[in-house]
């Protein structure tokens, strides 16, 4: 048997074990904050609105203070 028969067969990299593995992908020991949610109960995409204009108002709110602008 070759050596290349016996890698083929098992996974290359870290990444393509943990797939193998898985049985649910949301629930990955590689992935943080992904959620698998019940039908219906998604998160609304006014607080990713919500989220966009708040980080904008900080950036902005920070760059206020950097000296040398009108």
């Amino acid at each position: 048997m070759a050596v290349h028969d016996v890698q083929s067969s098992s996974p290359r990299t870290g990444a393509q074990a943990v797939i193998a593995h898985a049985t649910d992908p949301a629930r990955r020991a590689d992935v943080l904050f992904r959620v698998r949610r019940e039908q219906g109960h998604e998160i609304s995409s006014w607080w990713m609105v919500g989220a966009f204009f708040l980080v904008s108002a900080g950036v902005i709110a920070l760059l206020s203070f950097v000296p040398g602008g009108h």
